[in-house]
């Protein structure tokens, strides 16, 4: 993610265990239409491992309804967006679906390559996890063990699972700089940072005070990037490796993510590709697809995604008591969830804020029937992200929206239609 892209919100959509294909169709608003498909990259063989595989807790569920889900993907006037593209599916059944983009008149492709944003801290998680496996890691010993001198001393001991839980009390990236016009951010989109760079220029600023801790450690929890990159120099630091060489070595490769990618510096976007737009002082549409940000960004598509989800929630990717602290809300001494800050995440059902909500680097999504919907929302510039599954893999989807304004910490109208499409579908 851009560090000048700040925090995220969390309202998103679900997913799929897959085998046969659904097909629907649509037009969007614009010249470009939607479609739905059960073939593209990936497709067939993902489909016939998880049909093999399916959990035996899967709970059953109506079938998907094509139609509907690509009506959520329509783009409307007050969507702020420019297009979409999506994956849903439950055991037996996957639907992709696409619509128009709204400033080119072009279809977009259901496989679509998007920058996937903060999703990148639920590949990060699993890369720490993975060290702790192999010993190499202890994610209760503080941060300042491993990188000595790497923060202030106003700051207390800082555990490797509290910079996953978000429980850190470390500031946000560049928090107290100046606000950055959108102006700004389409001329800046091609800055690359290092982690070093990020981490310094946060909490060691040159024009303005040095923040300091938000919280004491653990005792509440905060939606925070800064700790993600501080936990990416510490894969570096142990490994020797970068962040690109050991997420490749460890999960894209093992896992066969043909289409996902860690371009670093490198803003070229691999093709077919979702333009991501942001809209300048102007009134115009400006293409942000290409642009760059610090060394976790990543780029992947709907079905990689899926793919990913499928196979970490399977125990592919790690030991189950490691698996499941991905899946642990942070406790206070009392035994009780600890709170979450503000009103920015976590919020119940109801819309009220509800405590902590995120685990290691996944984060937890309740809906009104009671089913809890575990994964990451993401965003870049012009890009709004989701990737979220049932723990039993029931229910699972990807999706990427073209965004044409900043990101203001709000779910897009599109994700959550398609929320209630996925999660609501007709009877018949």
């Amino acid at each position: 993610m851009n560090p000048l892209v700040r925090r995220i919100a969390v309202l998103s959509l679900v997913g799929a265990a897959v085998a046969t294909a659904v097909t629907g169709t649509g037009t969007d608003i614009g010249t470009g239409t939607g479609t739905g498909t059960g073939t593209g990259t990936g497709g067939a063989a993902l489909a016939a491992a998880t049909a093999a595989t399916a959990p035996a807790s899967a709970s059953p569920r109506p079938p998907l309804d094509p139609a509907a889900l690509q009506a959520a993907l329509r783009v409307r006037p007050d969507d702020q967006a420019a297009g979409a593209i999506a994956l849903v599916a439950e055991p037996g059944q996957v639907w992709r679906g696409s619509s128009g983009d709204t400033v080119t008149g072009k279809r977009i492709p259901d496989n679509a390559h998007f920058h996937i944003g903060s999703i990148s801290k639920t590949f990060e998680s699993t890369v720490v996890l993975q060290l702790a496996a192999e010993g190499r890691v202890d994610l209760d010993r503080p941060i300042q063990h491993y990188l000595p001198g790497l923060l202030p001393d106003t700051f207390q001991p800082i555990t490797v699972r509290q910079l996953l839980d978000l429980t850190s009390g470390l500031p946000d990236v560049l928090e107290g700089a100046p606000p950055v016009s959108t102006d700004e951010q389409i001329a800046h989109r091609y800055d690359y940072q290092s982690f070093d760079q990020i981490i310094q220029e946060t909490l060691r600023p040159a024009d303005r005070p040095w923040p300091g801790p938000r919280f004491a450690p653990g005792t509440k929890q905060e939606y925070n990037s800064l700790g993600f990159r501080i936990a990416g120099k510490l894969i570096e630091q142990v490994t020797g490796h970068s962040f690109k060489t050991e997420v490749t070595a460890r999960i894209l490769r093992p896992l066969h993510l043909d289409q996902t990618s860690v371009p670093e510096d490198n803003p070229r976007m691999p093709r077919p590709y979702l333009h991501g737009y942001l809209t300048n002082s102007a009134g115009e549409p400006v293409d942000v697809s290409e642009q760059n940000g610090n060394p976790s960004g990543m780029i992947s598509t709907p079905a990689d995604l899926d793919r990913f989800i499928t196979a970490l929630f399977r125990g592919r990717l790690l030991p189950s008591a490691l698996l499941e602290e991905m899946f642990t809300l942070p406790k206070s001494e009392d035994g009780k969830v600890v709170p979450y800050a503000d009103a920015s995440n976590c919020l119940t059902a109801d819309g009220k804020q509800g405590p902590a909500c995120f685990g290691l680097g996944l984060m937890s999504v309740p809906l009104p029937d009671g089913t809890m919907l575990w994964g990451k929302t993401g965003h870049d510039y012009g890009y709004a992200n989701g990737m979220f599954a049932t723990r039993d893999l029931s229910l699972r989807g990807v999706y990427s929206i073209s965004t044409t304004t900043a990101n203001d910490g709000r779910a897009n109208p599109i994700s959550n239609r398609l929320l209630l499409a996925a999660v609501t579908p007709t009877r018949k």
